[in-house]
């Protein structure tokens, strides 16, 4: 049950590389993208005064999401935090509907009720992320228990930060799914900080990993930019998972280059810190790679790119035109067993 390290596969030479086609790594490669330049549109948007509340960048985080949740089945579930906006778009939601959601419209999965940092997507299984930190924890192994009960081979990959892990909610989802043998793989994405405080006053441990240890199931650490390491290791995890092998705790060693939302300056980080994992960029690297083995050509990156920006271009728009939800609409969609003859709705 010891956690380890993965090694780094950005030149996977000999019988590993093999085992990556073409098409996987081309359709890694125009995912990474895809979240990347969504996540930089939305906070343009953001800045622009387009939508409100606030917005949960994971630029620089992208291997790590892409690289856990891509080939995901359709019916595997998956349980974000609030900064796993892009995790909709990776499990195939239409991009006009996640910019819809951004701005509380009512063409929105959830006609505007939790925007803009709350999207879940019910039609792919994509959980609605909960307010509070590690809460998506819980649900997501209670989603994973209710599939156990039921007998399927599905999955459900649960996301979170490395702060979370120093929550009540984190240890007891762990602990349950430890016990029963849950279908559920935990990623956490060590950017190495929980808001402004850095890892070194959350834990004395190296490796998050290790926390698995105490609930009887595998933790692995790996390279989180490197979007083929955390693949890999995906991979055997939610294997594991959907044979009835149990869990695992999957830490991804990442970095975010923005603030914690769009309105933290992030000014308790050092500009070289920032400046060095800004080197480490997970989408110019393994774009670097295919480049260098000829899967990807100059031509293929153009026109990944425009595409993309074409697709953004008419979510954006189709965001735009879409009406807000009419205030009529606020006691809809809530249920509850009348009592005392209250009726639904009132209060």
């Amino acid at each position: 049950m010891a956690s380890k390290t993965s090694r780094a596969v950005m030149e996977p030479e000999g019988e590993k590389a093999s085992q990556h086609s073409p098409e996987l790594l081309l359709g890694l490669y125009r995912t990474l993208w895809k979240c990347r330049m969504a996540d930089e549109k939305a906070r343009v948007l953001f800045r622009q005064g387009k939508f409100g509340g606030n917005f949960y960048s994971a630029v620089g985080q992208e291997a790590t999401n892409v690289g856990t949740a891509f080939g995901l089945r359709e019916d595997d579930w998956i349980a974000p935090s609030h900064r796993d906006w892009t995790s909709n778009i990776i499990k195939g939601a239409p991009l006009k509907f996640c910019f819809a959601q951004l701005f509380a419209k009512a063409t929105s999965p959830d006609r505007g009720r939790s925007s803009p940092a709350h999207m879940g997507y019910p039609p792919l299984h994509v959980i609605t992320p909960a307010s509070s930190i590690a809460g998506q924890l819980n649900v997501g192994t209670g989603v994973a228990f209710g599939l156990k009960k039921h007998g399927r081979d599905t999955i459900v990959v649960a996301y979170f930060g490395d702060g979370a892990t120093s929550i009540g909610g984190f240890h007891e989802a762990l602990n349950f799914a430890g016990v029963h043998k849950l279908p559920i793989v935990y990623v956490c994405a060590n950017n190495l900080w929980a808001e402004s405080v850095p890892l070194r006053l959350q834990t004395a441990l190296t490796n998050l990993s290790e926390r698995a240890k105490a609930y009887g199931f595998p933790g692995v650490s790996v390279d989180g930019n490197d979007v083929l390491a955390v693949y890999d290791v995906a991979q055997t995890a939610i294997a594991r998972a959907r044979s009835g092998q149990g869990p695992t705790l999957i830490e991804c060693k990442t970095y975010r280059w923005y603030g914690h939302s769009e309105i933290d300056p992030a000014k308790y980080r050092i500009k070289e810190e920032v400046d060095a994992w800004k080197k480490k960029d997970p989408v110019a690297t393994f774009e670097k790679h295919l480049l260098e083995k000829k899967i990807l050509t100059d031509a293929k990156k153009t026109q990944v790119t425009s595409e993309i920006t074409q697709e953004i271009n008419e979510a954006v728009e189709f965001a735009e035109q879409s009406p807000y939800p009419d205030p009529s609409e606020l006691s809809d969609h809530v249920w509850g067993a009348p009592y005392g003859g209250a009726q639904k709705g009132s209060r």
